[in-house]
């Protein structure tokens, strides 16, 4: 099996005791200190982002978007303005 190339550097530093406990954790874990921070930083940004890039809505507010979305209202006079400057930008 290849192993893809890790072309790019990520340097960080740390006090002496999280260097120990990093070296601890890696090593309970059985792998190097670069692997575990690496899966543990990866498994933290995944979260964060999926945190930022989703909605969660409850039953009866997703029924209501599905419905905004079926009969959308008229549109307000900010709104007009709003597709005015649009207009007048994209051409």
């Amino acid at each position: 099996m290849l192993t893809p190339s890790k072309a790019s550097r990520l340097h960080i530093r740390c006090d002496r005791q999280v260097r120990e406990l990093l070296d601890k954790a890696a090593a309970l874990a059985h792998m190097s200190v670069s692997e575990f921070v690496l899966r543990r930083a990866v498994e933290e940004a995944k979260a964060v982002v999926a945190a930022h890039e989703s909605i969660t809505l409850k039953q009866e507010d997703f029924a209501a978007f599905l419905a905004a979305l079926e009969e959308p209202g008229e549109p307000n006079a900010a709104l007009r303005r709003a597709f005015a400057r649009h207009d007048a930008s994209v051409r």
